[in-house]
């Protein structure tokens, strides 16, 4: 055989070699029904809350949508229980096929969602514990146990035993009450005196808490610390704290972190000594895969838990991180990027 054709018979094998991969390759990712027939309809009907971190939430969501191959409506009640009940049965009615519900209220939401699957729509639902009155959705959820323990663990190691603290948390929402466990058991083990328990979830958490956290301080002065399970329970609690001028004396705990909550932490003499979280952005995304997962028949259970982590003002001072980008990169566990995932559901970034 001549040169030449021994030379275009290696180019044709080895194109054929790579034609061969390719398909393999795509064959490895390729999306399962209904994905592999164009963009799938899927509404989320959320209640969120003031702050950023609704905000991070929404867009690792949306992120994730656009990856997969979502075309997401966003319907969002705004601390407003009926509206949200509204927005699901206009989602139930828009031919969806599926639905997303962020927080609220089970009481509230659980009719919705139960009519929903009988229509055959599956629910994905993040921070509402319907477990009990909806079964048949998908409960996600941060282990606020975990988060709640984490933070407080710190706590224990700063302050010890027999201190005089304040608590600043709104009973009634689902994460916030798995927290309340916490706090109840290490208040308890440490013989911890609670010297006041105020708290109101609103559309402005952080206005209207300082101004309760304020008053509690003028009777309370004389506390060690204050553990605010939310972080805009933590921003109303630490702008009163600086309005009484006791930021020397007081430490806050909180849980949750997002780019406001990490300027307040590194800011100079900040009474936010630790916080435990995930990041937003990533649970979104997160909790959007899980739907993704549902509606290809591809989610095994109907439980998920996305793992969160401690986060001190030291650790962030000492590694001069200013915002999530940076506490993602020295903190690369809290992109979950894994978590609730599949070969065919491409990764995001934030």
């Amino acid at each position: 055989m001549k040169a030449g054709k021994i030379r275009l018979l290696a180019v044709a094998t080895a194109a054929l070699v790579l034609s061969t991969t390719a398909v393999q390759g795509s064959q490895a990712v390729s999306k399962p029904a209904p994905f592999d027939a164009g963009l799938v309809k899927i509404a989320l009907v959320q209640n969120s809350g003031a702050g950023d971190y609704f905000q991070q939430w929404t867009n690792g969501a949306k992120k994730q949508a656009t990856a997969v191959g979502f075309d997401m409506q966003i319907y969002d009640a705004q601390a407003d229980n009926a509206k949200q009940a509204t927005d699901m049965e206009t989602a139930i009615g828009s031919g969806v096929a599926g639905i997303i519900v962020d927080h609220g209220n089970a009481d509230t939401m659980c009719p919705g969602i139960n009519k929903a699957i009988d229509a055959g729509i599956p629910v994905v639902v993040y921070d509402n514990d319907i477990r009990k009155c909806a079964p048949r959705a998908v409960f996600t959820s941060q282990s606020d146990e975990a988060l709640a323990s984490a933070v407080l663990g710190q706590a224990v190691k700063d302050l010890g035993k027999n201190k005089t603290v304040g608590y600043v948390n709104v009973l009634g929402i689902a994460p916030l009450d798995r927290r309340h466990v916490v706090w109840q058991a290490t208040k308890k083990a440490q013989n911890w005196t609670q010297k006041f328990f105020v708290g109101k979830f609103t559309n402005s958490v952080a206005t209207d808490n300082a101004q309760l956290v304020d008053a509690a301080l003028k009777a309370n002065p004389k506390i060690s610390a204050i553990f605010a399970p939310y972080d805009e329970l933590a921003k109303g609690t630490i702008s009163a704290i600086y309005q009484n001028k006791l930021q020397s004396k007081i430490k806050v705990y909180g849980i949750d972190i997002s780019n406001a909550d990490i300027e307040i932490m590194t800011k100079a003499g900040s009474p936010w000594t630790a916080t435990a979280g995930t990041d937003p952005n990533a649970i979104g995304a997160g909790v959007v895969r899980v739907m993704a997962l549902k509606i290809a028949g591809q989610q095994a259970t109907n439980v998920v838990s996305f793992p969160g982590v401690l986060i001190t003002a030291k650790f962030l001072k000492d590694n001069k991180i200013k915002n999530m980008v940076d506490l993602r990169a020295k903190l690369p566990s809290l992109s979950m990027s894994k978590a609730a995932s599949a070969a065919w559901i491409p990764a995001v970034s934030f």
